[in-house]
């Protein structure tokens, strides 16, 4: 399902007012995009990027079209490895962050099938 306006506008208001919440909403991203819920995270990192830096500025500094990067966070976008993790580098540094990956053990009931499992996944926050 697709957002509507007032609610990009009203991520973009609390990005800009509130560093936690900027933090967390690149840490779901990240969080989303190495659990394989690609759209989801490509989706939260556009955002995230609209409501900090602008995708004009992370084009200078990746040497990326900006088209080219719109692209590349939309719905059938499909970003290399390299061009990913040199955004996610950029976009931590100018955040003033850096995440680290732990490893957690997966749990899935052993009563459903694993196409199943994953179903309605979402990142967990806490």
């Amino acid at each position: 399902m697709a957002l509507t306006r007032d609610f990009r506008e009203t991520v973009q208001a609390d990005a800009k007012r509130d560093p936690a919440f900027r933090r967390g909403l690149l840490s779901d991203a990240l969080e989303n995009l190495l659990s394989g819920e690609v759209s989801l995270g490509k989706e939260l990192l556009r955002d995230y990027i609209n409501a900090t830096i602008g995708f004009p500025r992370l084009a200078a500094h990746t040497k990326i079209h900006v088209k080219t990067l719109h692209q590349m966070f939309g719905p059938n976008g499909n970003p290399t490895a390299n061009n990913l993790f040199e955004i996610v580098a950029y976009l931590q540094r100018s955040e003033g962050v850096r995440f680290e990956v732990q490893s957690a053990r997966a749990t899935l009931r052993a009563k459903r099938p694993l196409a199943e499992a994953g179903r309605g996944y979402r990142a967990r926050r806490g």
